[in-house]
């Protein structure tokens, strides 16, 4: 195992009656992306925020690259790299400008010529921040994160408000990040960004966290079950499928059958019953369990935005 980037223990923080975060624990590891995840008011911001020492908590132990966030806080954000949730910069401020603004914020920057051309903003370097698209913004933003060659990055719900292809471009950057050897911790509401990018996932509700693994043992031990969709071609008897070992239940809507369960051969044996007793049937697919329905059997409800 590698060695502890960031320890946070019983961390607890209020406002006023309103609990954020709940006696929350756990620990990161070097080069690991490290993820927080859950609906919008979960928590996952101010316990980051709590951990990069933008705010103070009201209880609990944290440490940071072996720092404490409040009483180290200058050397820390030397070493740190932050993409906030709600970031701006002045509308006519050029993007090569900011770089080379905040690059004088720091002792000993990386080049932030060659961040440009990471991520892809070299035709915009004279380009005014209001004239940028939002993913454009949202690569900016990483490259200001990362000009003082920061050991740890944290980005905050980085893909919000991005297009599909805008949102895969940005995971292949922070994939990219992690390769040049450094720590990434993200919060998202997506799951599915959550399943592809993090080695481990945080669920965290209500202000606490009530499942960390990697997304993979998340799924297999909650036991979150597989599905198998169809559309039915006329009359159609659920009883059949239900009377299967390997099925779990069946939930029919009109024409459309969802069965689930979890044995291997799930189906095979639906379609070797469907097509024995003479049901038609088209448009069969399968559908694996995910991180979202890890969530729904952990709090009962779906993911809010």
């Amino acid at each position: 195992m590698n060695k502890k980037v960031i320890e946070v223990k019983n961390l607890r923080k209020t406002y006023g009656s309103v609990v954020a975060v709940d006696e929350i624990s756990f620990e990161v590891y070097e080069g690991e992306i490290f993820g927080m995840v859950g609906p919008n008011g979960a928590g996952k911001t101010t316990t980051v925020e709590c951990v990069e020492g933008l705010r103070k908590p009201d209880n609990g132990q944290l440490k940071v690259l072996g720092l404490d966030p409040q009483n180290d806080g200058y050397s820390l954000r030397n070493r740190i790299g932050v993409q906030l949730q709600e970031t701006a910069l002045q509308d006519h401020l050029k993007v090569w400008e900011a770089l080379d603004l905040f690059a004088s914020f720091y002792s000993n920057p990386v080049d932030w010529q060659s961040l440009l051309e990471k991520m892809n903003l070299a035709e915009k370097r004279n380009a005014a921040f209001n004239k940028l698209s939002g993913g454009q913004k949202q690569r900016l933003f990483i490259a200001l994160s990362l000009v003082n060659n920061p050991e740890w990055v944290f980005f905050d719900e980085l893909t919000t408000g991005l297009d599909p292809q805008a949102r895969r471009n940005m995971w292949d950057l922070v994939r990219d990040i992690q390769k040049q050897g450094k720590t990434v911790v993200l919060t998202t509401h997506f799951m599915e960004e959550a399943e592809r990018l993090c080695d481990r996932v945080a669920i965290v509700d209500q202000g606490r966290i009530v499942a960390l693994d990697t997304p993979e043992n998340l799924i297999r031990d909650l036991g979150a079950e597989n599905r198998v969709v169809f559309t039915l071609n006329g009359e159609f008897e659920a009883e059949k499928l239900n009377e299967l070992p390997s099925v779990s239940r069946v939930e029919q809507n009109g024409d459309r059958c969802q069965v689930y369960g979890n044995d291997e051969r799930l189906v095979v044996d639906i379609v070797n019953t469907l097509s024995k007793n003479g049901y038609p049937f088209r448009d069969l697919r399968t559908e694996q369990a995910t991180l979202e329905d890890v969530f729904l059997t952990l709090t009962g409800k779906k993911i809010r935005n």
